[in-house]
């Protein structure tokens, strides 16, 4: 493990202990693995490319310098249920990162859905746990039909996160993130701009994001009088970020199989590259969303 990777766990540890996590109250004895120590785990795992908790448990308990950052390392069943149980925290992380990094402010908010597959054949949608959550969809950028969920994402120019969620690939785009800003409307400014793709086209999506006080541009349409111009260079940004969590946070590999454990693995990874832009910043690197200084 880097020294680069260790500075960063360090101080995300303390951020989360100061202003996330709780002190615990009531009866029974308090885990040896604080839940700080656990979030922060979280993100060494991902960012040191472990997709498959019994390797990363594996190697944490045979890695001196882990061990000496977590005194405690829980097994891997251990390991998954608290994961899975954190799943509020893993979000309160994410969004006050977000809040603490300089892009929270950006006026260019960037929005696009990406696939994540969830099962690779018909037995397993035909027994998983996720039926009647996931669905088929159709990714474009492979020319091939899966099975899972899409992960919506509202994002900052620097890729760091501003809003999330995850849906069933048969809903529109559109419904979709509508749904997302209209919950989070409350963290719009005056002026924001959303740059979204094609998909987002429409009058009633149009009319809706300019009455919640955004400014949306996206791709001109070919049936369409010319405004933007394809705007190709700058839709490169979300690809990029879509390509971060596929490639080196290994979002496609999640391992999911119910809804929690889904949530949980994907929430893991949008904290991970939130955690690395949120160092990146406090550091002064210049790639914010470069991650090669902690995976190894």
């Amino acid at each position: 493990m880097t020294k680069e990777l260790e500075t960063l766990l360090t101080e995300l540890y303390v951020l989360i202990d100061d202003h996330v996590v709780e002190p615990r109250t009531g009866r029974g004895r308090r885990p040896l693995l604080s839940d700080a120590e656990l979030l922060t785990l979280t993100v060494a795992q991902m960012l040191l490319g472990f997709d498959c908790e019994r390797r990363w448990i594996r190697h944490a308990h045979h890695s001196a310098e882990l061990r000496a950052l977590f005194p405690y390392i829980p097994g891997q069943s251990d390991y998954n249920k608290r994961v899975r149980a954190a799943r509020g925290l893993l979000c309160k992380t994410i969004r006050l990162l977000a809040e603490v990094s300089p892009s929270w402010f950006d006026d260019l908010w960037i929005t696009d859905a990406t696939p994540v597959p969830c099962g690779m054949s018909r037995e397993t949608v035909k027994r998983s746990d996720l039926a009647g959550h996931a669905g088929y969809g159709y990714c474009a950028s492979h020319s091939r039909f899966y099975w899972g969920l899409k992960l919506y994402l509202v994002c900052a120019g620097d890729g760091m996160p501003i809003m999330w969620c995850l849906a069933n690939p048969k809903l529109g785009e559109r419904e979709v993130v509508t749904a997302l800003l209209e919950r989070d409307h409350h963290l719009i400014r005056s002026g924001q701009i959303l740059l979204a793709d094609k998909g987002f086209s429409g009058a009633q999506f149009a009319a809706t994001t300019a009455a919640m006080g955004l400014q949306l541009l996206r791709p001109d349409r070919k049936d369409e009088t010319y405004k933007n111009g394809n705007l190709g260079g700058v839709r490169q940004w979300i690809e990029s970020v879509n390509h971060t969590l596929k490639g080196q946070l290994g979002l496609e590999e999640h391992g999911g199989r119910t809804t929690h454990g889904v949530f949980a693995r994907v929430a893991q990874r949008v904290l991970a590259m939130a955690a690395g832009i949120w160092h990146n910043w406090n550091i002064g690197a210049t790639a914010k969303r470069s991650f090669i200084a902690y995976d190894h």
